[in-house]
């Protein structure tokens, strides 16, 4: 009888196996959440890069596009995806879409010898050495963008690096063409 109690263990680990290898088999590996979709920026202040240092003048990124639409882009010199990206935001630019950039995680000094080697499709950088900002926008990894409308909302996030045409044509796509004034108190009342 005690040999059967010493087995339960095992019984049990096998069949907690059993269960998390056929729940792993049905798992979608693309499937990211998009929580923050339709939800406002977070007000996040981090200083803008200035130079190779992080600078004395602080950005709310939830006023970064001072009512335009933008694409926050959350990148770092350490990351190799970033490097494959870089091109797609540098024709991002090109086309007059504003980026933000949110250096994550990284040395001031090294985000400049980035920038400086690849080009800076940014209109501004914010330093995010700590990584506060990723907490707040949910980032599970870099590079990832978020298309922001001119009242700050996020209206398209892609985890990944942009690679391909259609990764930054739905981005693009989700921003408004026009800027939008923000809401009135009448608005408000109807």
């Amino acid at each position: 009888m005690k040999r059967w109690l010493a087995l339960i263990p095992v019984v049990v680990i096998v069949a907690l196996t059993v269960l998390f290898v056929g729940w792993s088999l049905k798992r979608d590996p693309t499937y990211r959440p998009d929580a923050l979709v339709g939800q406002n920026v977070p007000e996040t202040v981090l200083p803008l890069l200035d130079g190779d240092r992080a600078g004395d003048q602080h950005v709310d990124l939830k006023t970064a596009g001072v009512g335009k639409p933008m694409i926050v882009n959350v990148f770092a010199s350490w990351c190799a995806p970033c490097r494959i990206e870089h091109p797609k935001l540098l024709e991002l630019k090109a086309r007059g879409v504003a980026v933000v950039g949110i250096a994550y995680k990284d040395d001031p000094v090294a985000t400049r010898a980035f920038l400086d080697e690849l080009g800076d499709p940014f209109a501004m950088v914010l330093v995010d050495r700590e990584g506060r900002a990723g907490l707040d926008l949910g980032v599970s990894g870099v590079p990832e963008s978020f298309a922001v409308d001119a009242l700050g909302r996020i209206t398209a996030k892609s985890s990944g690096p942009l690679v391909t045409d259609a990764d930054v044509e739905r981005l693009v796509a989700a921003l408004p063409t026009a800027p939008r004034s923000p809401p009135t108190a009448t608005q408000h009342a109807r």
